[in-house]
């Protein structure tokens, strides 16, 4: 099982799966991220956005049925992901082996997540990357909160507190929080 959490940059991806872990320890992160930082240190990535990479698309695939098959346990994946063909590609991959997959949108206005963006160190200890790294999250807002999703896809209302966004996600798969 793959739980996977998308949304805009700074929409609360990462805290919402840090939240959903702390309630259901059994699960393991996998941030297809990083299989991204990965890539980005093998191969150019010409467009700067290495999801437009097939081979990012192919291995965040393959990493997380990987995991699945030798650890028998399901995933939490913070990632946003608002390409419908990518998206589209990544998840009939894991369909296709046999993964269920519930797919989480957290929907923030754009004040918010412009708002959140600022706030954050992303690249610390390197303020002009730092800075680089924001304003191209900021530039993606639009996009990300304009994406179609497709159908299934549960809509979250990502402004709500972590802890109740947590609690509606593992009812909605009908997982019982651990503590």
């Amino acid at each position: 099982m793959i739980i996977w959490i998308n949304g805009a940059f700074g929409s609360g991806k990462t805290t919402l799966v840090t939240e959903l872990h702390r309630l259901w320890p059994d699960a393991l992160v996998y941030d297809p991220e990083l299989v991204g930082f990965a890539v980005r240190q093998v191969v150019p990535v010409p467009t700067g956005d290495f999801q437009d990479l097939r081979l990012w698309r192919r291995q965040v695939a393959s990493m997380a049925l990987g995991l699945i098959d030798e650890y028998k346990r399901p995933l939490l994946a913070p990632m946003t992901l608002v390409n419908p063909q990518y998206l589209d590609e990544i998840f009939s991959e894991l369909r296709e082996a046999g993964a269920t997959i519930h797919h989480f949108f957290l929907s923030v206005s754009v004040k918010t997540l412009a708002s959140r963006i600022d706030a954050q160190t992303i690249v610390a200890g390197d303020p002009e990357h730092d800075e680089r790294v924001r304003q191209w999250r900021r530039a993606q807002i639009e996009r990300c909160v304009a994406a179609p999703m497709p159908q299934g896809t549960v809509v979250l209302d990502g402004e709500a507190p972590t802890d109740v966004l947590a609690k509606q996600a593992l009812h909605h798969i009908g997982v019982s929080p651990v503590r």
